[in-house]
């Protein structure tokens, strides 16, 4: 029998305030490589899988995108990011919000572009029983955000229909991947995208942080 209704939640900058480690351990990983590139630039393409994001940037570098260097860069992230990550928190109001939704009988999953190796991290500091909801990490889906695949899976997963499902997330590639899987798109200032950068990515409604959005939950179809 499917539900009709659920949250789809992405991780870093929306459920954890990780955005900024993962900037960090990205410059780390390309510092080590001899790659210079602005941690601005780097920012602005958190939320993409590992894969793309690295093909994005080195592009802008000019330097020569091989696998090799690929899965290079990801192992020197995942270690960079691994010890960042006793100082992940959870965003304000992000344990409240997915207690809640328990509470109302809601389901809920979350669907990152990371990997499992970095996702754990973000799971253990999230202080929240990982096995009472699906968790859909790139190493699950062929494509990460901005395709739809991962919030396909999550919806599947909680045998939802993803038209029925809302996304939560802090990035335009949550919002891209959310309007390109037919779901309800909601964004978070959490991550450093603006208001209107989201918006104009699909976002129906922006707020804060879960906190705010747990404040307004009934906007978007929270209800016991």
């Amino acid at each position: 029998m499917r539900i009709d209704h659920a949250f789809l939640f992405d991780l870093d900058g929306t459920l954890v305030d990780s955005v900024y480690q993962h900037v960090l351990a990205w410059k780390e990983a390309l510092d080590e490589e001899g790659i210079d590139l602005s941690v601005w630039r780097i920012h602005r393409k958190i939320g993409m899988s590992g894969g793309l994001f690295t093909n994005q940037l080195l592009r802008e570098t000019g330097i020569e995108i091989t696998d090799e260097l690929n899965e290079r860069l990801r192992h020197l992230h995942a270690e960079a990011y691994r010890r960042l990550g006793h100082k992940i928190r959870p965003l304000p109001g992000a344990t409240e919000l997915l207690r809640w939704l328990a509470d109302a009988g809601i389901p809920f999953a979350i669907a990152t572009s990371g990997r499992m190796e970095t996702a754990a991290v973000n799971i253990a500091a999230l202080g929240v029983d990982a096995s009472s909801f699906p968790v859909i990490t790139r190493d699950m889906v062929k494509y990460a955000k901005p395709d739809p695949d991962l919030f396909l899976a999550a919806a599947d997963a909680l045998g939802v229909d993803i038209g029925k499902a809302v996304v939560v997330g802090d990035s335009i590639w949550d919002m891209l991947a959310a309007v390109r899987a037919r779901a309800l798109g909601v964004g978070l200032l959490s991550g450093g995208y603006g208001r209107e950068e989201l918006r104009d990515a699909g976002a129906i409604r922006v707020y804060d942080d879960p906190a705010d959005l747990l404040l307004h939950i009934d906007e978007v179809g929270g209800r016991r």
